[in-house]
């Protein structure tokens, strides 16, 4: 059937099965086997419905009632490397999406004054319910040429330097800073140790402490090395559900300790990167769920959900003197 064509693509050791129905794409990654099965049995009786002018309503009902239990049973119980592939998936919502839907009058700003402008990094002032905040979010790009544009969400020593920049310019305007971290982690490029990348990120952090401002950090996707704690010395860090954070990716800590990248799995398992583990220690504040399959499945709720928790947030932080705000940071992240 020409309006149905799945293929199979081998990405980083991972296996991603793509299912097209006409101009719409799914990606199914390798343990929703039986997922991308129903979706494909669904859309099917839906076309031949449509197209034949048979009424299979009824089994439709129930394929999709099938769909809903596997996607509850499969994600209630997902391993740490599972909620690594989910964390990468292309379609979850972006910084670039969060912007778009959650934000008005956003007005972008660029360049660290210095070297360059960054374009793995977004920021600028924009309003939520009418408060002025500063945006900074890691953009890793959805599709080739976006991602290529993004550097993968790789920032380079001028990224960071331009996150400091937002960040004193919040401070001189008294607002707010939002930052939303979707990266593997720091671009290790030649140019960028030539550039100070180590003291770049150090600064950031040095500034972040600083703040006489709040500041929220959201992991929405993978929070990689010190590359995404730059941007997550935060006065409160939240994560979406099936984010992940840590100090390496389970493939590079492989390679470290068992000088190869195979023991990825027994690696994420010992990370404790995922969001659970993480509001466990106290590492971040709160959890941001998300619908039943993911957040690359309903990425509009899942915004919305994480619109209302940073308005609360946001009451929360702003009734803080600079001074407490800077000492609980401080107090949070020098005394561990």
């Amino acid at each position: 059937m020409d309006w149905y064509m799945m293929c199979i693509l081998l990405q980083r050791g991972k296996l991603w099965i793509i299912v097209r129905h006409g101009v719409n794409m799914y990606h199914f990654l390798d343990f929703e086997k039986p997922i991308s099965i129903l979706e494909g049995r669904i859309e099917e009786l839906k076309h031949l419905s449509s197209g034949d002018g048979i009424n299979i309503g009824l089994e439709v009902s129930k394929l999709e009632e099938q769909l809903e239990n596997e996607l509850k049973k499969t994600y209630s119980k997902l391993t740490p490397w599972e909620k690594v592939k989910v964390a990468r998936h292309p379609l979850r919502p972006h910084p670039s999406d969060i912007i778009k839907n959650l934000f008005d009058n956003w007005q972008p700003l660029a360049g660290d004054r210095s070297f360059s402008e960054d374009k793995a990094v977004l920021g600028g002032v924009a309003k939520i319910e009418k408060n002025p905040v500063v945006i900074i979010g890691i953009e890793k790009g959805k599709t080739v040429d976006s991602r290529i544009f993004h550097n993968f969400g790789m920032v380079r020593p001028e990224g960071y330097r331009k996150a400091e920049r937002l960040i004193k310019f919040a401070e001189k305007f008294s607002l707010p800073v939002l930052t939303f971290i979707d990266t593997a982690g720091a671009y290790p490029g030649k140019g960028a140790e030539e550039r100070g990348q180590a003291e770049a990120i150090a600064q950031c952090i040095k500034t972040s402490l600083n703040a006489s401002v709040p500041i929220i950090s959201t992991i929405t996707g993978e929070g990689g090395s010190g590359g995404a704690v730059a941007l997550a010395t935060a006065s409160k860090v939240l994560m979406l559900e099936h984010s992940i954070y840590s100090v390496i990716s389970p493939e590079g800590c492989s390679s470290i300790l068992w000088r190869s990248s195979e023991h990825y799995e027994q690696a994420a398992n010992a990370l404790k990167l995922t969001a659970q583990d993480l509001l466990k220690l106290k590492v971040i504040d709160e959890i941001i769920p998300e619908p039943i399959g993911a957040a690359h499945r309903d990425p509009e709720r899942v915004i919305s959900s994480l619109g209302e928790s940073l308005k609360s947030n946001l009451k929360k932080v702003m009734q803080f003197t600079g001074s407490e705000l800077m000492s609980s940071r401080k107090e949070r992240f020098l005394n561990l």
